[in-house]
């Protein structure tokens, strides 16, 4: 009987530590795939902003909100706008929005900070293109939609800062900043994970449905530089 008591005295220390220790090994296995989803994720985003996609209709899938929190420098006042699922019906929709410059002037092209009327604050309210088949389209179960993994992406189309003099390259280079902040939860907040992605674009941003303020970025020609003296 002592021998029996001793067992059972050793079992349950060994089970104390092995319970201890699982909830930290869910916890990490959830970090994990919720990082290698991101990393995914960022890279279809850059791909299709930076290249001005216009046939990305699969993304109506996945972006169910986009919110523009635009500014008005010379005051300081802030007006709202939004976009559900209404309005984002096709993916040149999605992308002009994503595109949006992060300065314009006061006929809402894209401007430099120093001459520029507003800035917009864009952020997209996105379910997970990648992970498990069964949170994926065809799959319409609003209660599953609802838990899957969801993310906010806060999109910055910047012109990025040169010491070239020459015109033209200073305005076909931008820099794409996409931060990503996960999980996005059922009261409307936000977990902890963060994650800034930087891309330098080689290309203007245009509109071509300045009704809807779409912007897509749209390579450019450069001449030859003439040779040095």
């Amino acid at each position: 009987m002592v021998e029996i008591a001793i067992s059972l005295a050793i079992i349950g220390i060994a089970l104390v530590g092995i319970i201890g220790v699982l909830p930290m090994g869910l916890s990490t296995q959830r970090d994990s795939r919720e990082d290698t989803i991101i990393n995914q994720d960022a890279t279809v985003f850059i791909e299709t902003i930076g290249k001005g996609a216009l046939g990305a209709d699969d993304l109506t899938n996945y972006v169910y909100a986009i919110t523009n929190y635009q500014t008005t420098l010379s005051s300081g006042g802030t007006v709202t706008i939004g976009y559900d699922g209404a309005f984002l019906t096709n993916g040149l929709r999605i992308v002009g929005l994503l595109s949006t410059p992060e300065f314009e002037d006061n006929n809402f092209m894209p401007a430099n900070p120093g001459n520029a009327s507003f800035s917009n604050y864009v952020v997209a309210y996105v379910r997970s293109i990648s992970g498990p088949a069964v949170e994926k389209p065809p799959q319409d179960n609003p209660i599953l939609q609802q838990d899957s993994f969801s993310y906010r992406i806060l999109c910055v189309n910047a012109p990025l800062a040169t010491a070239s003099p020459n015109p033209d390259l200073q305005a076909n280079l931008h820099e794409l900043r996409l931060t990503f902040e996960w999980p996005q939860l059922p009261n409307g907040g936000i977990g902890g994970g963060r994650q800034t992605y930087r891309a330098t674009i080689g290309g203007q941003l245009a509109t071509n449905a300045a009704s809807q303020n779409l912007y897509f970025y749209q390579p450019q020609s450069f001449v030859t530089a003439p040779p040095p003296p």
